[in-house]
């Protein structure tokens, strides 16, 4: 139980911060500035701030799930800057975790590749576009399944699903959690381009919208739309953890 508890705190994080450094990276490069980068749970409280870089808090929450970045001052929840950059900024930042998901589980494939196959450089490369394209295939297959009613959520796993694999993905050995690690990073990157309310693709959704009527969604909008999002993820994270615990349990 404790190896599974660890195992999926550690890879659950490690997943997560690499989508966060991903609009980090992309906030900074467009001239928007980021106020914070929190390791662990947003809503839990604050612990000490690490170091501080420009204007950017690097922290340490309480709860130590996962990260966020934020773009807004400390009681100012506008993100006036992040909205205030053209369409084409806001998209590549919107979308530039998902693709370190991407990025980063096409890397962590190889050496599993590598050293748990014995399989050539240029082999394993192959190997690893191949899974990405699986895993691609398969969970967009699956997603539009469930959105359009032709399957249900049996495949579908919360926290607690997530945390028993990754203790038996743990107990098989590091190949095999680094594996999983690149499975879970490719399957977070992925789910968050599609186009629902609280995800980046609901954001890159709205940003079409804008595209479209040539003029901007107001910010009480977005805020309004993400609260709604944000509610509905926390029912269907409530109900999938329900299912894996009921799953566990029998």
């Amino acid at each position: 139980m404790i190896i599974s508890l660890l195992a999926f705190v550690v890879v659950f994080s490690v997943v997560v911060l690499v989508h966060e450094y991903g609009h980090f990276v992309l906030a900074r490069r467009s001239g928007v500035k980021v106020y914070e980068f929190s390791i662990g749970f947003p809503f839990s409280p604050r612990l000490c701030t690490l170091f501080r870089n420009k204007e950017t808090e690097f922290t340490l929450r309480l709860l130590p799930l996962g990260g966020f970045v934020s773009f807004s001052k400390e009681g100012d929840d506008d993100a006036k800057e992040l909205f205030g950059a053209s369409r084409p900024n806001r998209a590549l930042i919107m979308s530039a975790g998902s693709l370190f998901n991407i990025a980063f589980a096409f890397m962590v494939f190889i050496p599993v590749f590598m050293f748990g196959k014995h399989l050539h450089f240029t082999d394993a490369l192959l190997s690893s576009v191949n899974t990405l394209w699986a895993i691609l295939s398969g969970t967009v297959i699956f997603l539009w399944n469930i959105i359009t009613g032709h399957g249900g959520m049996e495949g579908l796993s919360g926290p607690v699903g997530i945390a028993a694999m990754a203790g038996k993905a743990a107990g098989k050995g590091f190949l095999s959690l680094l594996y999983f690690t690149g499975v879970l990073s490719m399957s977070l990157g992925i789910m968050n381009l599609f186009p629902l309310p609280a995800l980046d693709g609901g954001q890159l959704l709205m940003l079409l919208i804008e595209a479209v009527r040539k003029k901007p969604i107001g910010i009480k909008t977005y805020q309004a739309v993400n609260l709604v999002g944000f509610a509905l993820f926390i029912a269907l994270s409530l109900l999938v953890t329900y299912r894996d615990i009921v799953k566990l349990a029998a």
